[in-house]
């Protein structure tokens, strides 16, 4: 995954969300914010650049203070494939699975790609 720091890349990026809102509502509001300054250490991540698959935010790994904290380990969510986000769940560096996490998103089948890695791993899903 790339993180996305550049402010002519964030205002691309933003832009394109626009585009297909309200989909794209749990990660617009963060890209905005960090294109505007970053007051509150979040991360932008893409799978590819400039067309991309998948747009996941999350507080700066840094910032992370507990692995059993799912609520500042809050990762939005929003793909074009659903592929991208299955290789996302399954095994990046973008996603742990040594901490406890939420993931937001607003499209159809998050839910079940998320129960589908999970059972797969033996994992506890709520």
């Amino acid at each position: 995954m790339l993180i996305l720091r550049c402010p002519a890349q964030l205002q691309l990026l933003e832009e394109t969300l626009r585009k297909s809102l309200p989909t794209t509502l749990p990660v617009l509001g963060t890209v905005m914010t960090v294109a505007r300054g970053n007051p509150a250490s979040h991360e932008v991540l893409v799978d590819s650049w400039p067309h991309f698959g998948i747009v996941l935010t999350r507080l700066r790994p840094e910032d992370h203070r507990d692995p059993r904290d799912y609520y500042t380990n809050q990762l939005s969510v929003f793909y074009r494939d659903k592929a991208a986000l299955q290789a996302l769940l399954e095994g990046t560096e973008a996603v742990t699975q040594e901490r406890a996490f939420q993931i937001l998103g607003m499209q159809d089948g998050l839910d079940e790609a998320v129960q589908e890695v999970a059972s797969a791993r033996g994992l506890k899903v709520e």
